[in-house]
């Protein structure tokens, strides 16, 4: 279990504790139940000398108590305390003022919540400006389900316990009390919503329009009721069809003075078409770009958001370059055929439902995508079996033709390269570009691929890249949650404070303002590499990836031995040194062994693997940029999937993950194609990362960690060494042990900046 103050900032709070036995954590009812006592225990002792932090647990421990007018004193003393705040902060406890005012009314009046609840609302919402409202409707439109997932992250580890700490009794206390408040108005705010969204702009719903070759793509747009003159528009295309999500998407943009535009890809929302991931987007969003400005409340500009697969249609629509596309913003965008549905080549497992999730139905089957059960025991019995990849949809007994089109595909050929920007269309590529990214866990998306070939086939790129200590999600949004909390922690890494940025409302209608209206350009844009050095506090910049680094730190592979670890060393081995590492391909004893100790942990998984480690760094020194090697080996197959992942092991023994580099041996040097070894013969594979970057400061008295993986395990595709295609594999072609020889000339290039 994580620490309580996982998602939210740990106060500094005395040392008291209260009780809350482990029987209480584990069952819903009996938390409740324990719940307003515990609330009722902390306000009799609480104090804070930080006046701002007091108050937000404050009115929290109040509403729990029951409280409500000192609740709504608490409420207006925290916000008179804001000076001139932006909107994202004046929105920030919006839902909560309209709550607690109507359970006042509700009391003095004697008349029923749900009618205060209305006049509360319109009360509050009259006085909003249009930014701030869209940014507290979009918080108070989420359902008590999603508030409450939050506690899965607050609730602290009580294994034999009797009490929680302070700190942990007001993490669990200020979710738990989201959760109750959001559940005393379910259903209750979407009409209003609604009402206001309509007074503010003019919204058309359900807009068809026709592409290029005859299908119908479905948008919302949204404009706002003031403007007196046609706008510029800012569109994200998505295949994730959500009725409110995709709503507010639009009206926030019509919040910050655009016209917003939702479009969903073919077969979604209103089009009557069948939904087809990937493989028209670019040209329907550029269908849909150019239908855009044809309209007299375009003013003939449109600029391009979105992240992950959105993210994807900017790149897709720029690979067509219509006339009116001005601008794009992407956080962490895929790249079809380089990070989705394989990275280096190797198929990822988690994919498998997402094309039932997509395109199931017009909108969304989340029910299906979120039956981990099923995808569970689906990815178990096709490892333990040993059947090939290619009959996942046999074992689970439903046809899934898009996956299956995909394994079809398995280098990056014609049918990958027709979806996005390839070679020279990148020249074509010359309107501002901003992309936001992560170093871990799909962070990146493929955003340091795009910088990487828009930069290389176009010096002159009007492109910045901004990445941080962020995951996939976190990489589009940035670490504010639709609450408003603001996350401190991130599995495991306490998070530099410069690096808790909002990428919506810090940066994203700023890019824009710049981009197409001329306003100044944002701050963080010092440079077109823009990046958070983790352990320092401080963002950096530089002209290039390259640039992130002044230096390399090269550290060879040694066969010598410190119990079960290999040795890294700054000088070459003996020429006739190796080491040997074998696998059994056909073993399915850790078919239940996952392992995930999160970014800082005091073990790491070594399974199927080598493991290296450095002698103690002398100095400090921050590690920036791509992580780059040289292996020399001899194998006994004719291809293998690998995966090297370097970490920080500090002096006191805690292992921090830098991002890994995974790979199929044969695509190596090229994923377009495949270069098969020989076997038992001298190869060599020159690699360099170009999905996954790092930034962080290494610790002197700190070792280099290097563990270099054979990827078998039950979320990844298996490649048994043929050579033939790898989707047709199966035990049956496991052979012999893999045996593979890593010679004395490999070794890994750390980038670092002295």
């Amino acid at each position: 279990m994580l620490c309580a103050a996982v998602l939210l900032g740990a106060p500094e709070v005395s040392a008291q504790s209260f009780p809350l036995t482990s029987a209480e954590v584990a069952d819903s009812a009996a938390l409740a139940r324990s719940m307003p006592r515990v609330a009722a225990e902390v306000l009799a002792t609480y104090e804070d000398a930080d006046r701002p932090r007091f108050l937000d647990n404050l009115f929290r421990l109040q509403i729990l108590t029951g409280k409500y007018p000192e609740a709504a004193a608490s409420l207006e003393e925290l916000r008179s305390l804001r000076r001139d705040p932006p909107p994202q902060t004046r929105a920030r406890y919006v839902q909560y003022e309209i709550f607690v005012r109507a359970r006042n009314l509700a009391a003095s009046s004697g008349r029923p919540f749900a009618e205060t609840f209305v006049e509360s609302f319109r009360d509050r919402f009259a006085e909003l400006d249009d930014r701030t409202a869209a940014i507290a409707a979009r918080a108070i439109l989420l359902s008590p389900r999603t508030v409450a997932g939050d506690l899965r992250w607050a609730t602290p580890d009580q294994t034999g316990k009797t009490t929680v700490s302070l700190e942990e009794a007001l993490t669990l206390l200020r979710v738990y009390q989201a959760v109750e408040s959001y559940r005393g108005f379910a259903g209750l705010a979407e009409a209003l919503v609604a009402e206001d969204d309509a007074r503010r702009y003019a919204i058309e719903p359900n807009v068809s329009v026709q592409t290029t070759d005859g299908a119908t793509v479905c948008a919302i747009v949204v404009r706002p009721r003031a403007a007196q003159v046609p706008l510029p528009a800012l569109l994200q295309f998505t295949i994730y069809a959500d009725s409110i999500a995709s709503m507010r998407e639009a009206l926030l943009a019509a919040a910050n003075g655009y016209v917003g535009v939702t479009g969903h890809t073919r077969g979604k929302a209103c089009s009557p078409d069948v939904p087809v991931p990937y493989v028209h987007d670019g040209a329907d969003a550029a269908a849909l770009i150019d239908w855009i400005a044809a309209q007299p409340w375009s003013d003939g500009r449109v600029g391009m958001y979105g992240g992950s697969y959105s993210g994807f249609t900017a790149w897709a629509a720029a690979k067509h370059m219509p006339a009116a596309l001005k601008a794009i913003m992407v956080g962490a965008p895929v790249a079809p055929g380089i990070d989705v549905p394989m990275e280096g080549n190797v198929f990822w497992n988690f994919v498998y439902p997402w094309p039932f999730y997509t395109t199931n139905n017009r909108w969304l089957d989340t029910a299906t995508y979120n039956d981990n059960a099923r995808w569970n025991r689906l990815y178990q019995e096709w490892y333990r079996n040993g059947r090939s990849y290619r009959e996942l949809e046999a074992i689970d007994g439903t046809p899934n033709p898009v996956f299956a089109e995909w394994l079809a595909h398995p280098t990056v050929d014609d049918y990958w390269r027709a979806m996005v920007p390839q070679g020279e269309e990148y020249t074509r590529i010359t309107i501002p570009v901003l992309q936001t990214a992560g170093y871990f866990f799909g962070g990146p998306g493929a955003a340091v691929h795009y910088f990487q070939e828009h930069t290389r086939h176009n010096p002159q790129a009007n492109h910045y890249l901004v990445v941080g200590p962020y995951d996939h999600f976190q990489a589009q949004r940035g670490v504010v949650t639709a609450l408003g909390d603001t996350a401190t922690y991130f599995a495991g890494y306490e998070i530099d404070p410069v690096a808790r940025i909002d990428i919506v409302a810090d940066l994203r209608f700023q890019w824009f303002d710049y981009a197409l209206n001329g306003g100044p350009k944002p701050a963080l844009l010092s440079d077109r590499v823009n990046y958070q050095v983790m352990g320092e506090n401080v963002w950096r910049s530089a002209p290039s990836t390259a640039a992130m680094s002044d230096d390399r730190l090269r550290l060879y592979f040694h066969s010598a031995r410190d119990g079960t670890r290999y040795t890294l060393s700054g000088a070459p081995a003996a020429s006739d040194s190796f080491i040997s590492h074998t696998v059994d391909l056909a073993d399915r004893s850790d078919a239940e062994a996952g392992f995930f100790g999160g970014l800082v942990a005091a073990a790491i998984d070594t399974s199927n693997a080598i493991t290296l480690v450095s002698e103690p760094l002398p100095h400090a020194v921050e590690a920036s940029g791509l992580l780059s090697g040289h292996l020399e080996l001899i194998s006994n197959k004719r291809d293998f999937d690998f995966t090297i992942t370097p970490y920080e092991w500090t002096a006191d023994g805690q292992y921090f993950q830098l991002p890994p580099y995974t790979a199929r041996a044969s695509h190596v040097g090229s994923v377009h194609e495949r270069r098969l070894l020989t076997p038992e013969q001298p190869e060599r594979l020159d690699f360099e990362g170009s999905i996954r970057m790092m930034s962080r400061r290494l610790s002197a008295g700190s070792r280099i960690v290097i563990v270099l993986s054979i990827v078998k395990n039950p979320g990844q595709q298996l490649n048994y060494g043929t050579g033939g295609d790898v989707s047709d594999e199966s035990m049956a072609d496991a052979g012999e042990p893999l045996s593979i020889r890593w010679l004395a000339g490999s070794f890994v290039d750390l980038p670092v900046r002295r």
